[in-house]
């Protein structure tokens, strides 16, 4: 793992490249982030901004999309991968905030992981994007640049992130995951990164790295 001041100097990059981030998905409300959130697992966000611009025209509270009903949202979600599960886990989250929390989404991560569908990464998320919370979501993107930069070995989300909020203040803690979410997927592609566009060249010490 890096040293500390070199970890906050590669983010400091970031925040100077990119004061403001802001998450990709199309949301208007703690419910439509919640569900667009649920439904980006293991798909891209282009893909779910896609299926939700008319999903959330019928469907944007709890109580609505109870009354939309199972089939009709998978109906919607259908080009979202493993969209039979995450549909079954929407409505059964949906009756739960109808039930227990008057259709409300909950401003607490350890009540949201306790929704159908709702691991840490998502409450960590929503956390962070609707409530301005300094959590940090570590998605596949955040674990792979994570490890390729050597700001952590962990071999678990939960690790990651416990390496990562060790060492950064908390006010850079806030955009880190829409930091290295999007460096991942637009210049330090899994496939191919563009080396000639990194803002961090002179710390990457990666075997793949490209001369420029």
């Amino acid at each position: 793992m890096r040293n500390k001041q070199e970890i906050l100097d590669i983010m400091r990059i970031f925040e100077q490249e990119n004061p403001h981030p802001q998450c990709e998905l199309n949301f208007h409300n703690p419910y439509t982030l919640l569900i667009a959130v649920v439904l980006s697992a293991q798909s891209t966000d282009k893909g779910v901004n896609k299926a939700t611009e008319s999903l959330f025209k019928v469907a944007d509270s709890p109580q609505k999309m109870l009354n939309l009903g199972e089939e009709k949202l998978k109906s919607y979600i259908k080009t979202i991968g493993l969209f039979n599960n995450k549909a079954k886990n929407i409505m059964e989250l949906s009756r739960q905030l109808v039930t227990d929390f008057n259709g409300e989404v909950p401003a607490d991560r350890d009540t949201l992981t306790k929704l159908a569908g709702v691991g840490r990464k998502t409450a960590n998320v929503v956390m962070n994007v609707w409530h301005n919370q300094p959590t940090l979501a570590v998605d596949t993107h955040v674990m792979r640049i994570a490890h390729r930069l050597d700001f952590s070995q962990g071999k678990t989300p939960l690790e990651v992130e416990n390496d990562l909020t060790s060492v950064l203040p908390t006010e850079l803690i806030k955009n880190t995951n829409h930091w290295l979410v999007l460096f991942g997927r637009y210049i330090c592609k899994a496939q191919k990164p563009l080396c000639e566009k990194c803002p961090i060249y002179d710390y990457c010490h990666c075997s793949d790295k490209r001369k420029i």
